[in-house]
Protein backbone atom coordinates (compact mmCIF):
# COMPACT_ATOMS: atom_id res chain seq x y z
CA UNK A 1 0.00 0.00 0.00
CA UNK A 2 2.87 2.39 0.96
CA UNK A 3 4.58 2.27 -2.12
CA UNK A 4 1.31 2.44 -4.35
CA UNK A 5 0.62 5.67 -2.41
CA UNK A 6 4.22 6.86 -3.57
CA UNK A 7 4.41 6.09 -7.01
CA UNK A 8 0.88 8.07 -7.24
CA UNK A 9 2.28 10.87 -5.40
CA UNK A 10 5.23 10.91 -7.82
CA UNK A 11 2.93 10.60 -10.81
CA UNK A 12 0.72 13.24 -9.37
CA UNK A 13 3.58 15.98 -9.12
CA UNK A 14 4.29 15.22 -12.99
CA UNK A 15 0.86 15.72 -14.03
CA UNK A 16 1.22 18.96 -12.30
CA UNK A 17 4.97 19.69 -13.47
CA UNK A 18 3.40 19.17 -17.00
CA UNK A 19 0.12 21.06 -16.74
CA UNK A 20 1.68 24.00 -15.41
CA UNK A 21 3.87 23.65 -18.81
CA UNK A 22 0.58 23.63 -20.63
CA UNK A 23 -0.51 27.03 -19.09
CA UNK A 24 2.64 28.62 -19.75
CA UNK A 25 1.87 27.68 -23.01
CA UNK A 26 -1.17 29.27 -23.57
CA UNK A 27 -0.91 32.24 -22.03
CA UNK A 28 1.68 33.26 -24.32
CA UNK A 29 -0.77 33.38 -27.16
CA UNK A 30 -1.59 37.01 -29.15
CA UNK A 31 -3.67 37.64 -32.08
CA UNK A 32 -0.79 36.22 -34.27
CA UNK A 33 -0.04 32.88 -32.77
CA UNK A 34 -3.17 31.66 -31.37
CA UNK A 35 -3.42 28.93 -33.68
CA UNK A 36 0.04 27.48 -33.54
CA UNK A 37 -0.14 28.04 -29.72
CA UNK A 38 -2.76 26.20 -29.36
CA UNK A 39 -2.20 23.53 -31.06
CA UNK A 40 0.97 22.77 -29.38
CA UNK A 41 -0.57 23.77 -26.45
CA UNK A 42 -2.88 20.50 -27.25
CA UNK A 43 -0.21 18.01 -28.34
CA UNK A 44 1.32 18.63 -24.81
CA UNK A 45 -2.15 18.12 -23.09
CA UNK A 46 -2.55 14.76 -24.42
CA UNK A 47 1.31 14.10 -23.95
CA UNK A 48 0.65 14.70 -20.32
CA UNK A 49 -2.45 12.63 -20.21
CA UNK A 50 -1.02 9.49 -21.93
CA UNK A 51 2.67 9.58 -20.35
CA UNK A 52 1.49 10.45 -16.40
CA UNK A 53 -2.43 10.32 -15.77
CA UNK A 54 -2.08 6.45 -17.58
CA UNK A 55 0.35 6.25 -14.28
CA UNK A 56 -2.57 7.29 -12.22
CA UNK A 57 -4.95 5.19 -13.87
CA UNK A 58 -2.66 2.02 -13.33
CA UNK A 59 -2.72 2.11 -10.10
CA UNK A 60 -6.38 2.26 -9.04
CA UNK A 61 -9.15 0.29 -9.12
CA UNK A 62 -12.44 -0.07 -7.79
CA UNK A 63 -12.91 2.15 -4.13
CA UNK A 64 -8.90 2.86 -4.15
CA UNK A 65 -9.98 6.41 -6.38
CA UNK A 66 -11.57 7.48 -3.33
CA UNK A 67 -8.92 5.96 -1.06
CA UNK A 68 -6.05 6.98 -2.49
CA UNK A 69 -7.68 10.48 -3.91
CA UNK A 70 -5.49 12.68 -1.80
CA UNK A 71 -2.14 10.97 -3.00
CA UNK A 72 -3.00 12.12 -7.06
CA UNK A 73 -5.89 15.21 -6.15
CA UNK A 74 -3.45 17.60 -6.54
CA UNK A 75 -1.98 16.74 -10.16
CA UNK A 76 -5.28 15.91 -11.70
CA UNK A 77 -6.48 19.58 -10.48
CA UNK A 78 -4.12 20.99 -12.30
CA UNK A 79 -4.83 19.02 -14.88
CA UNK A 80 -8.59 20.01 -14.73
CA UNK A 81 -7.25 23.26 -15.11
CA UNK A 82 -4.72 23.36 -17.89
CA UNK A 83 -7.48 21.76 -19.98
CA UNK A 84 -9.84 24.12 -18.91
CA UNK A 85 -7.89 26.71 -20.17
CA UNK A 86 -6.78 25.75 -22.86
CA UNK A 87 -10.85 24.86 -23.82
CA UNK A 88 -11.93 28.38 -22.85
CA UNK A 89 -9.28 29.66 -25.14
CA UNK A 90 -9.25 27.79 -27.91
CA UNK A 91 -13.41 27.70 -27.76
CA UNK A 92 -14.83 30.23 -25.53
CA UNK A 93 -16.41 27.41 -23.52
CA UNK A 94 -16.47 26.08 -19.79
CA UNK A 95 -14.59 22.03 -20.39
CA UNK A 96 -17.03 19.67 -18.81
CA UNK A 97 -16.51 16.47 -16.50
CA UNK A 98 -18.17 14.24 -19.26
CA UNK A 99 -15.97 15.90 -21.87
CA UNK A 100 -12.89 15.14 -19.04
CA UNK A 101 -14.24 11.35 -19.00
CA UNK A 102 -14.50 10.65 -22.51
CA UNK A 103 -11.24 11.98 -23.13
CA UNK A 104 -10.13 9.99 -20.58
CA UNK A 105 -11.68 6.64 -21.93
CA UNK A 106 -8.52 5.84 -24.16
CA UNK A 107 -6.42 5.33 -20.97
CA UNK A 108 -8.13 2.10 -20.62
CA UNK A 109 -6.53 0.78 -23.52
CA UNK A 110 -3.20 1.51 -21.80
CA UNK A 111 -4.07 1.15 -18.34
CA UNK A 112 -6.88 -2.05 -18.14
CA UNK A 113 -8.58 0.41 -16.07
CA UNK A 114 -11.68 2.37 -16.53
CA UNK A 115 -10.60 5.55 -15.46
CA UNK A 116 -13.39 8.15 -14.36
CA UNK A 117 -12.40 11.61 -12.44
CA UNK A 118 -14.24 12.51 -10.16
CA UNK A 119 -16.66 15.58 -9.43
CA UNK A 120 -15.03 16.69 -6.83
CA UNK A 121 -11.72 16.87 -8.08
CA UNK A 122 -13.02 18.61 -11.71
CA UNK A 123 -14.56 21.24 -9.74
CA UNK A 124 -11.72 22.20 -7.49
CA UNK A 125 -9.73 22.19 -10.88
CA UNK A 126 -12.22 24.74 -12.07
CA UNK A 127 -11.93 26.97 -9.07
CA UNK A 128 -8.47 27.33 -9.92
CA UNK A 129 -9.08 28.05 -13.80
CA UNK A 130 -10.81 31.59 -12.84
CA UNK A 131 -6.76 32.89 -11.30
CA UNK A 132 -5.76 31.63 -15.18
CA UNK A 133 -8.36 34.00 -16.76
CA UNK A 134 -8.13 36.33 -14.33
CA UNK A 135 -4.08 36.93 -15.30
CA UNK A 136 -5.76 36.32 -19.43
CA UNK A 137 -8.01 39.40 -18.50
CA UNK A 138 -5.77 41.63 -17.07
CA UNK A 139 -3.07 41.18 -19.87
CA UNK A 140 -5.91 41.83 -22.75
CA UNK A 141 -6.67 45.28 -21.21
CA UNK A 142 -2.62 45.87 -21.17
CA UNK A 143 -2.75 44.90 -24.88
CA UNK A 144 -5.59 47.07 -25.65
CA UNK A 145 -8.25 43.66 -25.76
CA UNK A 146 -10.64 45.57 -24.13
CA UNK A 147 -13.59 43.40 -25.25
CA UNK A 148 -12.01 40.46 -24.43
CA UNK A 149 -11.47 41.53 -21.22
CA UNK A 150 -14.92 42.28 -20.37
CA UNK A 151 -16.13 38.47 -21.61
CA UNK A 152 -14.13 36.62 -19.50
CA UNK A 153 -15.13 39.09 -16.86
CA UNK A 154 -18.79 38.00 -18.09
CA UNK A 155 -18.02 34.43 -18.24
CA UNK A 156 -16.02 33.89 -14.71
CA UNK A 157 -18.80 35.82 -12.70
CA UNK A 158 -21.17 33.53 -14.32
CA UNK A 159 -18.81 30.79 -13.18
CA UNK A 160 -18.57 32.14 -9.33
CA UNK A 161 -22.33 31.76 -9.08
CA UNK A 162 -22.95 28.79 -10.96
CA UNK A 163 -20.65 27.30 -8.49
CA UNK A 164 -21.40 28.94 -5.60
CA UNK A 165 -24.77 27.28 -5.77
CA UNK A 166 -23.98 23.74 -5.98
CA UNK A 167 -20.05 23.71 -3.98
CA UNK A 168 -21.55 23.03 -0.52
CA UNK A 169 -24.05 20.45 -1.73
CA UNK A 170 -20.81 18.65 -3.45
CA UNK A 171 -18.20 19.15 -0.88
CA UNK A 172 -18.36 21.57 2.59
CA UNK A 173 -15.04 21.25 2.93
CA UNK A 174 -11.93 23.89 3.78
CA UNK A 175 -10.48 23.11 0.88
CA UNK A 176 -13.74 23.83 -1.37
CA UNK A 177 -14.74 27.05 1.15
CA UNK A 178 -10.81 28.26 -0.03
CA UNK A 179 -11.46 27.56 -3.76
CA UNK A 180 -14.66 29.49 -3.62
CA UNK A 181 -13.06 32.40 -1.83
CA UNK A 182 -9.86 32.53 -4.27
CA UNK A 183 -12.65 32.63 -7.34
CA UNK A 184 -14.32 35.86 -5.94
CA UNK A 185 -11.11 37.65 -5.20
CA UNK A 186 -10.20 36.59 -8.62
CA UNK A 187 -13.52 37.57 -9.85
CA UNK A 188 -13.39 41.06 -7.62
CA UNK A 189 -9.20 42.06 -9.64
CA UNK A 190 -11.13 41.31 -13.03
CA UNK A 191 -14.38 43.45 -12.57
CA UNK A 192 -12.04 46.49 -10.72
CA UNK A 193 -9.88 46.10 -13.98
CA UNK A 194 -12.91 46.21 -16.42
CA UNK A 195 -14.20 49.26 -14.47
CA UNK A 196 -10.85 51.32 -14.54
CA UNK A 197 -10.95 50.99 -18.29
CA UNK A 198 -14.62 51.63 -18.72
CA UNK A 199 -14.21 55.36 -15.83
CA UNK A 200 -11.05 56.14 -18.08
CA UNK A 201 -11.78 55.09 -21.54
CA UNK A 202 -10.75 52.64 -23.89
CA UNK A 203 -8.80 54.42 -26.40
CA UNK A 204 -6.09 56.17 -23.65
CA UNK A 205 -4.61 54.49 -20.32
CA UNK A 206 -2.54 56.72 -18.62
CA UNK A 207 0.77 55.49 -17.31
CA UNK A 208 -0.21 55.30 -13.26
CA UNK A 209 -2.88 53.05 -14.72
CA UNK A 210 -1.37 50.62 -17.11
CA UNK A 211 1.15 50.70 -14.43
CA UNK A 212 -1.23 49.83 -11.47
CA UNK A 213 -2.73 47.19 -13.97
CA UNK A 214 0.45 45.37 -15.29
CA UNK A 215 1.89 45.25 -11.42
CA UNK A 216 -1.40 43.88 -10.21
CA UNK A 217 -0.67 41.40 -13.34
CA UNK A 218 2.89 40.54 -11.68
CA UNK A 219 1.91 40.15 -8.07
CA UNK A 220 -0.73 37.29 -8.82
CA UNK A 221 2.11 35.84 -11.33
Amino acid sequence: MYEKRERLVKASRDVTMYSKKVIFQVHRLNSKNKESVLEQAERDLANVKMDHVTRVAKELQGSEFWKFRRAYTPGMQEYVEAAAFLEFCKNGRLLTLDDLNESFAELKDASSNDFQLNLLDYLLGVGDLTGELMRLAISSVTDGEVDSAKSICNFVRSLYMSLSLISQEVDDSWEMKQKMEVMLQSLMKIENTCYTVHVRGSEYFPGAVLENIEGQRMEDN
